[in-house]
């Protein structure tokens, strides 16, 4: 009985094992765990995290030239007011503001600045100083300079006193002064760097920089005198509409009446002297950093540049006109301005009516015979 007993037991244990296999062997298989991750060899270290400085050399080495990183710092800064410890407008910030124009592909004024300097001031203003100089070269070589037909009498006229010579003498210096330091500035790179070479270029124009800021004060002071000394002589009047109808007599010889001064000299006077001497006064005065009370940011220096270099260009353009006329171009029209005196045929075929107001004693202007002492020094070389 005891047997069978223990036979029972052991089938009814087999039994429960065959149906636990069949239901593990109809459940899905679990999924098997992930492997761990293998370490580090022996004595690895990790590098540091590369910093910001270290990120752009990098970049440096494997794509030369890309500077995005820099410039991209520099675009943020524009905004931004940094530490400085010089007064003043703008001194803290690194690169004028980011500013998209209007129709414009430009972000910034400067750099917009920039393109109107290279790209119209210096190739038309350098254009037409050229064409100036081929106009009046042109003019002596057809036409030649304006004789006095009359032959002289010997008997002189006062036609400038001593300050009004000494003012003109002054203005004239100080213009010259600063048209040669002028262009060498503006067009120099073109025509002198390639000759004296880099080094010899920099010390010229650092001098020449120097030079135009402190004969410019000197040029706008002689300017104020020369305009209060000459503009009673310079009023318009209707004798000047004849004289600018026949081109003065500079393409058939012809000498047209005039006064003092005939209307291209008016011209100048106004045009040359007043208008385009303002404006170059102005924004010189700016560009100098002597204007009182101003803050002299990018903005204001960059519209007084413009300014300054077409009044400048305009002006030594007239100007060229007025030196040619003034010494190779009329004979005897020098000589007036370094002695003072002109012979009367010269002063009554080249400004008969201030003549005629000479001998009428309408104007004080002294006057020798050919015996006396004074008329014949002051005429000498007319």
């Amino acid at each position: 009985m005891r047997t069978l007993q223990q036979w029972t037991h052991r089938l009814l244990a087999l039994a429960a094992l065959a149906c636990a296999g069949a239901v593990m062997a109809q459940a899905p298989a679990a999924p098997a765990a992930p492997a761990a991750p293998a370490g580090p060899p022996a004595g690895f270290v990790a590098p540091a995290e590369p910093k910001p400085d270290e990120t752009n050399a990098q970049r440096g080495q494997t794509q030369p030239g890309n500077n995005a990183p820099f410039w991209r710092g520099v675009r943020e800064s524009s905004t931004q007011q940094g530490y400085v410890s010089l007064p003043g407008a703008e001194k803290g910030i690194l690169i004028q503001g980011f500013t998209q124009y209007p129709g414009s592909r430009f972000t910034t004024a400067g750099e917009a600045w920039r393109q109107v300097r290279n790209n119209w001031l210096i190739p038309y203003g350098g254009a037409l100083l050229l064409i100036m100089l081929v106009a009046v070269g042109l003019h002596y070589k057809v036409k030649g300079p304006l004789e006095v037909h009359g032959a002289e009498t010997g008997r002189k006229i006062e036609r400038f006193t001593p300050l009004e010579r000494a003012a003109h003498w002054s203005n004239a210096i100080a213009f010259v002064a600063l048209a040669v330091s002028g262009i060498v500035m503006a067009f120099g790179k073109f025509f002198l760097l390639p000759v004296l070479g880099g080094t010899l270029f920099g010390y010229l124009t650092y001098a020449l920089k120097n030079l135009h800021n402190f004969a410019g004060p000197v040029f706008a002071v002689s300017l104020i005198i020369v305009f209060v000394t000459f503009v009673k002589d310079n009023l318009p009047s209707k004798d000047d509409l004849a004289w600018l109808a026949k081109g003065g007599g500079l393409f058939n010889g012809e000498h047209i009446p005039s006064h003092r001064f005939n209307a291209g000299e008016k011209v100048l006077f106004w045009g040359g002297v007043f208008l385009l001497g303002a404006f170059t006064i102005g924004s010189g005065f700016v560009l100098d950093d002597i204007i009182p009370g101003m803050a002299f940011t990018r903005g204001d220096m960059q519209i007084a540049h413009m300014i300054h270099a077409t009044a400048t260009v305009l002006m030594m353009t007239m100007f060229i006109g007025h030196i040619y006329l003034g010494t190779i171009g009329a004979k005897g029209a020098y000589a007036a301005m370094r002695t003072g005196y002109v012979d009367e045929s010269w002063a009554q075929e080249h400004h008969e009516y201030w003549y005629r107001d000479v001998k009428a004693g309408k104007i004080p202007a002294q006057r020798s015979t050919p015996s006396e002492p004074t008329g014949t020094a002051a005429g000498a070389g007319v």
